[in-house]
């Protein structure tokens, strides 16, 4: 399988969780800097998926996967025996899926305008600190009692909010008001699977 990626962003989060279920990838950069998206060859990453945004999983009988949450899903179904999702009869499944939305409706979105479009300004990442607070608090809330956002052990939820808080690193958010919230990214940012993406990607020696 090849994933289609750039360092740091959303796709880290189908990195990791393929790193963590052993799941061997091709993966193929993009620059996302560019306008159209370029693939490393040349190509226009809309060649690939008509979307043209990373992450995408092309499959080995060709089929191609785009968004983020269908990919981590598929990633962690693949091998099971990882438990990085709760099995899809259960009801903890849906409590995976619940955090899932929530990391993407709540945090990715919210960051998302404020990191990749510049061109909206100092007013655009003032009203994103500020909405992004009271999503903080519901994180730390929760990981008062939680080690992990689904379930007592790491899962895809973990890997995607890692990859997502990952982007308040020098963009002028301290998270000393959120110390659960902290103790939570230190303790995955310090898993061999995080690690080794992290370094794979240019973002850790």
């Amino acid at each position: 399988m090849k994933l289609y990626y750039a360092p740091g962003v959303c796709s880290m989060a189908a990195h990791i969780t393929a790193v963590e279920a052993g799941i061997s990838l091709d993966l193929i950069g993009v620059n996302i800097r560019s306008e159209p998206h370029r693939v490393e060859d040349g190509r226009d990453l809309k060649s690939v998926s008509a979307k043209g945004l990373v992450p995408i999983l092309e499959l080995d009988d060709g089929q191609v996967l785009t968004e983020g949450v269908a990919i981590l899903l598929y990633l962690a179904d693949r091998n099971p025996e990882a438990m990085l999702a709760p099995a899809q009869d259960s009801f903890d499944r849906y409590r995976l899926q619940e955090w899932l939305t929530f990391i993407s409706s709540e945090l990715h979105k919210t960051f998302s305008p404020w990191l990749f479009h510049p061109e909206y300004g100092a007013q655009a990442a003032n009203v994103a600190r500020e909405r992004l607070k009271p999503r903080f608090d519901i994180l730390e809330a929760h990981l008062a009692d939680h080690d992990y956002l689904a379930g007592d052990r790491f899962s895809i939820a973990d890997a995607y909010c890692f990859t997502i808080m990952n982007w308040s690193n020098g963009r002028g958010i301290d998270l000393d008001d959120w110390p659960h919230l902290m103790r939570y990214l230190s303790r995955v940012a310090e898993r061999p699977s995080v690690h080794a993406t992290l370094v794979a990607e240019g973002l850790r020696k």
